[in-house]
């Protein structure tokens, strides 16, 4: 589920927990991956940009969380679906479709 107000979208992983892609997170993202904003939408997204972006998108809850730790959220079963929430997040934050 999506809180569009704030840009906010709802993952289950260990726990409950919503990624958001502020200010914060998109200068995190640009300095992990080495693109810029316009550039970011049209990386191409191996296993690790996903936990980039996945890290980026969390950490505004809890920033002691690391790209190891989220990494760790992830596995066969669910990678569908936390790359279809982080696009829907990234979007809702950037507004691109």
């Amino acid at each position: 589920m999506a809180n569009k107000h704030k840009a906010l979208v709802e993952i289950t992983l260990d726990k409950p927990r919503k990624l958001r892609y502020d200010l914060n997170a998109l200068a995190e993202l640009e300095d992990k991956l080495g693109v810029s904003l316009q550039e970011l939408d049209q990386l191409a997204m191996g296993v690790k940009q996903l936990r980039v972006f996945l890290w980026a998108g969390l950490v505004h809850e809890d920033p002691d969380l690391s790209e190891i730790d989220v990494g760790a959220f992830v596995d066969l079963e669910n990678l569908r679906e936390v790359n279809q929430k982080i696009t829907e997040a990234f979007q809702l934050a950037t507004g691109k479709n």
